[in-house]
């Protein structure tokens, strides 16, 4: 609300930290260094979450599929964080039930989805009936009563967590500037100045709003911009070695009366990836592709191609659906900053953050989960601490509320939502 005078601030200031980018990572990234003592500020090109951060499948979840390709110290990591997301901002992230089918030749067979989500409910503290329940293909039917029978065997229902991606992700910023972060949006990066030595002095920053161009001097410099990662590390000059691949992920939206699913649904297709179906109010939203994107742009485009993938695997799975093109209401798109490896598919890429470091002294972070991002932010400014001429403190974001948050638990916001729907 106080644009000019962040701009202002940012001009006058020489900050400990400037991040670059206002997507999830960016936002937690300023509120941890900032509670750690930095000063910090953070600029970002356009609206605040306008990138990947506001077109995810809207889950804080744990990501079952990753114990298959046994990275279990990536469950471990975002199973716990899954609970501290939802610890600290109840009133965002709320618990929601979601079913796995179990089918014949499938992703998934009974032992592993049994050790996988208990390993879900211990890391996340799950308890009561909440706790992961292991169906047979008659209660499974009866749970969800569109799933095709010929090939289901079976079923594991849970626990996951919603959110809004974009809510979070300005109520993280509101919650950096409460605590001292200066902020300011619409602000593009032009270029980096340096030292005789080579080292980064400062950033020059353009104002989208006014074509205004200033600099903004800061000890450090953080690289967060997603699929935009390696672009400002070219104008580094430090894009070498590992670089990123952009994966498109669309989802569509259907009216909930063409596809009533009783709730999330978590199933295999044909090419043996994963799709959701997610009932929400009045639609259900269904997703996602993995697609290799070339183009880093804002708004990737979604083709006939895309709808027809998701349609096809939900006709497939839910055959009395019979989903057309013209069942879509709407859509979204979005690009997933990942670590390229060499002869993996889209879905076979790890969803590991990875930081890079320039000679200049330019930090970079690229990969990662929307629900992984207190730990991306706390792996960054540890090592900012490493550098830095003074100490930093201890990581406190696991004890801090998210801005609007301020609840007991979640018990008390599902209160309040009860009596504000009977009023």
């Amino acid at each position: 609300m106080n644009r000019e005078q962040s701009i202002d601030r940012l001009k006058d200031t020489t900050f400990d930290l400037l991040v670059i980018g206002g997507g999830i990572t960016g936002v937690g990234i300023a509120l941890d260094a900032q509670l750690r003592g930095l000063k910090t500020a953070l600029v970002e090109k356009h609206d605040f979450a306008s990138g990947t951060s506001s077109r995810s499948t809207k889950l804080i979840h744990g990501g079952l599929r990753y114990l298959k390709q046994f990275e279990f110290k990536l469950v471990n990591e975002v199973g716990r964080e899954r609970a501290i997301v939802h610890k600290i901002a109840p009133h965002l992230v709320h618990p929601d039930k979601m079913l796995l089918p179990l089918i014949k030749d499938g992703n998934y067979g009974y032992l592993i989805t049994n050790m996988g989500l208990s390993v879900y409910d211990f890391l996340a503290g799950v308890e009561g009936a909440d706790r992961k329940r292991m169906l047979n293909k008659a209660e499974t039917e009866m749970m969800e009563p569109l799933l095709r029978k010929d090939i289901l065997e079976g079923g594991g229902y849970y626990a996951e967590y919603r959110t809004d991606d974009a809510r979070l992700v300005m109520a993280i910023a509101k919650t950096a500037a409460e605590k001292g972060v200066v902020l300011a949006n619409y602000l593009g990066f032009s270029k980096f100045d340096y030292t005789d030595a080579n080292k980064l002095e400062s950033v020059w920053v353009k104002d989208q709003k006014t074509n205004d161009e200033f600099q903004i001097r800061a000890k450090h410099v953080v690289n967060a911009t997603g699929p935009w990662v390696d672009a400002i590390r070219e104008a580094d000059g430090s894009r070498k070695g590992k670089q990123l691949f952009l994966s498109k992920g669309v989802h569509l939206v259907v009216p909930k009366s063409r596809f009533q699913v009783q709730q999330t649904v978590y199933f295999d297709n044909q090419d043996g990836r994963m799709i959701f179906a997610i009932p929400r109010g009045n639609i259900t939203y269904l997703g996602t592709t993995d697609t290799a994107y070339p183009n880093r742009v804002l708004e990737p485009e979604v083709t006939k191609e895309d709808v027809e993938y998701i349609l096809d695997a939900v006709n497939y799975m839910f055959p009395s659906a019979g989903l057309k093109t013209g069942d879509v209401i709407s859509s979204w798109a979005g690009l997933r900053p990942l670590i390229h490896e060499e002869g993996k598919d889209p879905s076979q890429i790890s969803r590991k953050d990875e930081i890079f470091q320039s000679e200049s002294g330019l930090i970079s972070i690229a990969g990662g989960k929307l629900t992984g991002y207190r730990k991306m932010a706390e792996r960054v400014v540890d090592l900012i601490g490493k550098r830095s001429e003074k100490p930093i403190l201890d990581c406190t974001t696991d004890q801090v509320q998210v801005i609007g948050g301020e609840f007991k638990n979640y018990q008390e916001v599902q209160a309040l939502v009860d009596r504000l729907f009977t009023e």
